[in-house]
């Protein structure tokens, strides 16, 4: 990505790269669920595995793709200085729905290992205001993930 804005801004390449690209939302909204695994410095494999149940599940992709996307959205995350530069991308190419269901699937990740750390809570909350969805929506992805992981 730094090798994109550096070839965009120096003048080399003159293409600028499709925003609304589905590979990159589902990067974008796949590295939001990894910092959140992140957050409590343990992440794990049930973590992981729901990271990939929820792509195959909103994306409609194999679990190889779903892999793969974890695998590049990791690298992102790695590199990333702040969650806006993912919710950005998600802004500008989602409706209120789509932006309610990554926080459902951030969620659902969050309850993947069994308990909600005040960490993994916060910054939550912080993806949804950067995501521009109020309380009211943020607690009904809440509501609607607790459920689905507890069946």
């Amino acid at each position: 990505m730094i090798d994109v804005l550096k070839k965009l801004f120096s003048g080399e390449d003159n293409t600028i790269p499709e925003q609304n690209d589905p590979r990159q939302l589902a990067i974008a909204a796949t590295a939001l669920m990894v910092q959140l695994s992140r957050v409590d410095q343990s992440e794990d494999q049930s973590e992981r595995d729901t990271i990939i149940d929820c792509a195959i599940r909103t994306q409609s992709i194999t679990r190889e793709e779903a892999t793969t996307i974890l695998a590049n959205a990791r690298a992102d995350a790695e590199d990333a200085t702040s969650l806006y530069e993912f919710t950005e991308k998600l802004n500008a190419n989602l409706d209120q729905a789509g932006k309610a269901e990554i926080l459902e699937n951030i969620w659902r990740v969050a309850f993947a290992d069994g308990r909600i750390d005040k960490y993994e809570e916060h910054m939550i909350r912080r993806v949804a205001e950067l995501l521009h969805l109020n309380h009211r929506e943020y607690m009904e992805c809440r509501h609607r993930a607790e459920i689905a992981m507890s069946s």
